[in-house]
């Protein structure tokens, strides 16, 4: 039993995610891991996040342990289909007018819980500095910044005021998008030769200077600096030069990952096994995969936040039918604009002995399973994280955020992807999946995406690179009396 003088002592760690799928996965893996490092915590969801898990992962998924406990707060939208992502830019601007009361609110709650340490830190989503910075500086509570997305894409961030101040963003109209504009080597970032305007992160991209997801993105860039410490979900040797470059510009910088190697490492405990899921995981695929051979499927997902147009889902569909590989492809119930995610069922007649459609499922699971050879996806980053650590070479069409950043690293400086254009046609499709899964290139990103995977076990091992910055980040930041 722990005496209630080593409790007051322990640091306090207040984990709050932005609050969709991907970041809330992140943040909750992060905080695992703080959990077992002896930080106390309090991972903080809004109402209908929380509510989702538990229908998700069952009623008492979320019963923690003494030290690792979850609360939430409204997001003060109105309750909406509980198995669809709400809208973000709905979600952005209620954030933005309803989330600092009820979180400072909280944030004193917390401080006057007997048993319980006082908060000593706030990890907070780089992306909810503009909401909610305010309360920290007004408890006077450290805060350290978390970014769920690479280091190449935050540091592509960090260039919009830059890119303002040079007229190259916003848009100046619609014709910069096909005129050849966004080809413009942009030749200044640090740690980052080559990059073209085209590779940055996709919100640039806006004709609009006053768009609220514009105006918001800046606003919130403008607030990096403010953190403590900042903390990325990446490993040294994947992204080196970005790294030091970031650390030439923030006073701390932590590469801490990949996450879900690092938890591995851990012994089994019921929070390890606690998932991470706003949908029900379909797992009757695992066995389907069961039955096919070694590297031969090829796992289509476009993750919790992208959506595509009925003609995409068509043109993906054929191009896979007609690759005549099988395939296992997650169609969300709202991936779809406007519409409902079905396909034609010629489509469906021309698969059904060699494709499998779920609505969703446990991703890390499936890219570990020895038939999946490849992965079609949108670039999101913790997909390419996980593709990463599973061996599995990618084919990226990125659709928003951080993705065209992920992807020009991804097949340019990495050499374990293959973009798909844009402008989705299903001949591309099949072509890029035949080479993909049976071509000389394949081979060549499959043997470099296992370099990659040992240096991403090496990072996250017991003496490695990841696993040194935890510590460091647990003993410099958060046990450091000011």
């Amino acid at each position: 039993m722990s005496s209630s003088k080593e409790v007051a002592n322990k640091p306090h760690v207040v984990c709050m995610p932005f609050p969709v799928q991907s970041h809330m996965k992140a943040m909750l893996q992060l905080a695992k891991l703080l959990h077992h490092r002896g930080v106390h915590v309090t991972f903080v969801n809004t109402e209908f996040n929380h509510k989702r898990l538990l229908k998700s992962l069952g009623p008492n998924s979320l019963d923690g342990v003494p030290s690792f406990r979850f609360e939430t707060i409204p997001d003060g939208l109105q309750s909406s289909d509980e198995d669809t992502q709400q809208d973000m830019l709905l979600l952005s601007e209620s954030i933005k007018k309803n989330f600092l009361a009820p979180f400072r609110e909280l944030i004193t709650k917390l401080n006057h819980t007997a048993g319980d340490p006082s908060v000593t830190h706030i990890v907070l989503d780089g992306w909810l500095t503009l909401f909610l910075l305010a309360a920290a500086e007004e408890l006077g509570i450290p805060v350290v910044l978390f970014f769920t997305i690479s280091a190449c894409s935050l540091m592509g961030y960090i260039q919009f005021p830059a890119l303002v101040e040079k007229g190259l963003a916003p848009l100046k109209d619609e014709s910069c998008l096909t005129n050849g504009f966004l080809d413009k080597v942009i030749d200044w970032i640090p740690g980052m030769k080559g990059i073209r305007l085209r590779d940055l992160p996709h919100n640039l991209r806006t004709t609009n200077p006053k768009e609220k997801s514009w105006t918001n993105c800046l606003e919130a860039i403008g607030r990096f600096d403010k953190g403590s410490a900042v903390v990325l979900h990446s490993f040294d040797a994947l992204e080196q030069n970005v790294l030091d470059a970031l650390s030439s510009m923030f006073p701390l910088v932590y590469a801490i990952g990949p996450l879900p190697l690092l938890l591995s490492q851990i012994p089994e405990h019921p929070l390890k096994i606690m998932g991470y899921s706003l949908w029900k995981e379909e797992s009757d695929c695992l066995k389907w995969l069961d039955s096919k051979a070694p590297n031969s499927v090829i796992y289509v997902n476009f993750g919790s936040l992208a959506f595509i147009s009925p003609e995409q889902l068509v043109e993906f569909g054929w191009g896979l039918a007609n690759s005549k590989l099988p395939f296992f492809w997650v169609i969300r119930p709202d991936l779809v604009v406007g519409a409902s995610a079905i396909l034609p069922p010629e489509l469906v007649n021309e698969t059904k002995e060699r494709g499998l459609i779920a609505s969703w499922c446990p991703q890390e699971q499936v890219l570990e399973h020895s038939s999946v050879g490849g992965f079609l996806t949108h670039s999101g980053w913790n997909s390419t994280i996980e593709s990463l650590c599973a061996g599995v070479p990618m084919l990226c069409w990125p659709c928003s955020s951080d993705q065209p950043t992920n992807c020009y690293y991804t097949c340019n400086e990495w050499g374990i992807g293959m973009e798909i254009c844009n402008d989705v046609k299903r001949e591309h499709v099949e072509k890029l999946v035949k080479e993909l899964m049976e071509g000389e290139k394949g081979k060549q990103m499959k043997n470099k995406v296992m370099e990659w995977k040992k240096q991403a076990e090496e990072a996250s091992g017991p003496y490695g690179s990841s696993s040194s910055n935890l510590d460091n980040f647990v003993h410099q930041v958060l046990l450091r009396k000011s």
